[in-house]
């Protein structure tokens, strides 16, 4: 378990445009609760587009039976494009992380009360060779500041998923996952 709490609660709410992963990033981190025997919810929520269209997913990783799977107040916010941030950049409760891809967002004031940190993860995702890593370089990055899951259950989640799903990718996957892990834990 990724914590001997045992009233280890913790939310996330993952947004972006349809087609960045942020609904795959919110999966990958239920899958990997579900790995440490924690409940588990993910609620996806997308707009009609295929592709272009609003998408983002709540997740809650508890040690406790959920309630309800809507997240008013995340312990972590990611959010990936700049009506997404608009959208839910105040939702962050004190003391919570907000993640945001600063090659796509602009952020100037921060507030005091959280940790913010811009993560450059398109470019990030570009040298390890496909701008579609992105949400995997913020998956990394979550896990290691946030502790939503462990860093063992995610490694293996990827490799189950993403490995079995185009096992071509999952190298590209893996180096994602720990360039976003390394940036933030300097």
């Amino acid at each position: 378990m990724a914590s001997g709490n045992k009233n280890f609660e913790k939310s996330l709410i993952a947004a972006g445009f349809g087609g960045q992963g942020l609904l795959m990033l919110g999966q990958l981190v239920a899958y990997s609760g579900i790995a440490e025997g924690r409940n588990v919810s993910w609620l996806p929520s997308y707009g009609p587009e295929m592709r272009g269209g609003t998408a983002n997913c709540c997740v809650i990783v508890s040690d406790n039976e959920i309630g309800a799977p809507v997240v008013s107040e995340a312990d972590a916010i990611v959010v990936m494009n700049q009506p997404s941030f608009e959208k839910f950049k105040d939702d962050v409760k004190t003391n919570g992380i907000l993640l945001y891809n600063s090659d796509l967002i602009k952020f100037k004031e921060a507030r005091a009360d959280i940790k913010v940190m811009a993560i450059p993860a398109n470019t990030l995702a570009a040298e390890v060779g496909s701008d579609k890593v992105a949400n995997i370089i913020m998956l990394g990055a979550l896990v290691e500041l946030s502790g939503i899951v462990g860093d063992k259950a995610c490694l293996d989640t990827i490799r189950e998923k993403l490995g079995a799903k185009k096992p071509e990718f999952l190298t590209m996957n893996l180096s994602a996952y720990e360039k976003g892990k390394a940036l933030v834990s300097s």
